[in-house]
């Protein structure tokens, strides 16, 4: 197979994926597929296993039973190729506090081997609304802008597949909604974007489709009305525990 066939994958499928720290099962069995041009909300309470699948996604954590497919490639057959195609904004946003704004993107884009490192950070910082800071040091920013410049650090390559978590932390109403417009600009150049989130009125009207998970199973958050709603009628009480489901470890 071609890099272009590896690298232009339109379609990521987790077939039947458990991941285990030592005897707690962080992920059961679990079964999902996204595709180009799709955002996907991975919802669930706290310890449900979010974290723990984007991982798996982003490739830094193998599963233990079963696989994940980059279009018909895993990890292991894709190899540098693949992980090239992939964003990941996690809740450590991987900039050096001491660099300038300017300064933490010229060396991603360094660091990715693209060309024209400093138009590449020129261009993330007026994407990020932060084109008057770029000679600050982040060391002074506030936790929304280090968001920000977090977000355009993991899109500087332009992946196929950008894996999201929790990216409205930190923002005020303005810049939700321009990341949700991003999101959405991201959607219709038909990446894959997968993001976990607790800010469901935030991402409501913008997810394609919402699945939930609970002690490490996903379940389709399906039905009608608004997000919030739908995911509330779907968890028991405070506990989080899914209607007709067991919480099995």
């Amino acid at each position: 197979m071609s890099q272009s066939e590896i690298t232009n994958f339109t379609q990521v499928t987790v077939d039947d994926v458990s991941r285990f720290y030592g005897r707690r099962r962080a992920l059961s069995h679990v079964r999902l597929t996204c595709v180009a041009g799709e955002v996907v909300g991975l919802l669930g309470p706290n310890g449900a296993g979010k974290s723990t699948l984007l991982w798996v996604l982003s490739t830094l954590a193998e599963p233990s039973t079963g696989e994940v497919r980059y279009g018909h490639r895993t990890a292991r057959q894709g190899g540098a190729d693949l992980r090239s195609q992939i964003g990941f904004l996690s809740h450590e946003l991987q900039l050096y506090p001491e660099l300038t704004a300017r300064e933490n993107l010229e060396f991603f884009a360094s660091l990715y081997g693209l060309d024209d490192p400093g138009t590449r950070a020129i261009d993330a910082l007026g994407s990020a609304g932060l084109s008057d800071r770029a000679d600050d040091v982040v060391e002074g920013f506030s936790r929304g802008m280090r968001q920000r410049l977090g977000l355009e650090r993991a899109l500087l390559h332009g992946p196929r597949l950008v894996l999201l978590d929790e990216p409205f932390s930190g923002l005020d109403e303005a810049s939700c909604g321009a990341l949700v417009t991003r999101l959405g600009e991201l959607r219709a150049r038909g990446q894959i974007v997968v993001l976990a989130t607790h800010d469901l009125d935030v991402v409501d009207g913008l997810l394609d489709r919402a699945v939930l998970l609970q002690t490490g199973r996903l379940t389709e958050l399906g039905g009608e009305g608004a997000l919030p709603d739908r995911y509330r009628s779907a968890v028991v009480g405070g506990e989080g525990r899914l209607r007709g489901t067991e919480s099995k470890l």
